[in-house]
């Protein structure tokens, strides 16, 4: 007995039914591998696109590093050599000095007159090489405002002049490039 809602089994399927519709076996059976050819085909296409981004990007990522390596031991040399030459230039510009301080110690009976002059002489080349050099020295005059980033106070001493500013420099300060190598040794005026 057949149920009614369902075709007879040996009934012809109708054409309006496309899943009934009737279904070469060839056809199908040689669809399927043509279909699966080409998504094979595109797949390693694919692949081999991958593997050419792959190769270029491992390829610009070496690069890189070894620019950034080359840029890193270029940067150590030239910080290297600008300290080597920093100090070469600076113990150029002192030879003077000693060569004055030499030719000065070699005469024996220099007269005091003489040994002032040359020593005055020789300050002025130390000083010189000094400057040259962006060795500055601190010496604030008396009454300049007491600045702590460059002077340090000793003692406070009771003064007539305003508070907080420079009685005496006991010794000279001094800056290498606008920094400070050795505060002034300064006296304060306490306030009143």
């Amino acid at each position: 007995m057949t149920h009614p809602s369902t075709p007879p089994s040996d009934a012809q399927p109708t054409a309006a039914d496309p899943a009934n519709t009737p279904v070469d076996a060839a056809n199908t059976e040689s669809a399927l591998p043509e279909l699966e050819v080409q998504t094979l085909a595109s797949c390693q296409s694919e692949v081999v696109q991958l593997q050419a981004k792959n190769h270029e990007l491992a390829d610009q990522y070496l690069r890189a590093k070894a620019d950034t390596e080359n840029a890193r031991r270029r940067a150590e040399d030239e910080v290297s050599k600008a300290r080597k030459f920093a100090l070469e230039s600076f113990a150029d510009s002192l030879l003077p000095v000693v060569d004055s301080l030499e030719a000065g110690l070699a005469i024996k009976d220099a007269s005091l007159e003489q040994l002032r002059e040359g020593s005055q002489a020789t300050l002025r080349q130390l000083l010189s090489a000094l400057e040259r050099n962006k060795i500055i020295a601190v010496n604030p005059a008396t009454g300049d405002k007491f600045d702590p980033h460059q002077h340090q106070a000793i003692s406070v001493v009771p003064s007539e002049q305003e508070a907080n500013t420079v009685v005496a420099v006991l010794q000279k300060g001094y800056l290498i490039a606008e920094r400070v190598m050795r505060p002034a040794l300064v006296t304060v005026a306490a306030a009143k």
